[in-house]
């Protein structure tokens, strides 16, 4: 989503240079109960996208596991499932959850940066959640 409008500074996620082509920004933010989680910010093309960071087959695994997630053609993949997520619209076109959708979150791209313009959502900062526990599992899908 494009917007001339001006945004508020709080809610500013990172410069829209620094969202990755092949590849994702990795953020946080929290939720109206106040629960931490991540998002990730994927470029489409001349606007960006944003979704949660969670597999839709088991949401406990990461799509960005801190340095980006694995992309091809335009899809983000989950390297746990090899399941492929269109980066434009978040449907799952391969995998164990085809057919399922990436959760969005609203974003606004204005003067060269992209703001967070989910009223469900506030931006909390870059990087990814530190809750001490690891929860990843090694891929066996091969890139």
């Amino acid at each position: 989503m494009r917007n001339g409008e001006a945004m508020a500074a709080t809610q500013r996620i990172t410069a829209l240079e620094n969202v990755p082509a092949e590849s994702t920004f990795l953020f946080r933010v929290v939720d109206e109960l106040g629960d931490e989680r991540e998002a990730i910010l994927v470029a489409t093309g001349d606007d960006v996208s944003c979704w949660l960071n969670y597999c839709q087959h088991f949401t406990h695994i990461n799509l960005d596991k801190g340095d980006g997630a694995p992309m091809r053609d335009g899809e983000v993949i989950c390297a746990n499932h090899g399941a492929y997520f269109a980066a434009d619209s978040g449907e799952c076109t391969f995998g164990p959850c085809e057919g399922a959708y990436l959760s969005a979150l609203d974003v606004t791209v204005s003067d060269g940066a992209v703001y967070l313009s989910d009223d469900e959502y506030e931006f909390v900062g870059p990087g990814p959640v530190d809750d001490g526990d690891d929860l990843t599992s090694t891929s066996n899908v091969e890139f």
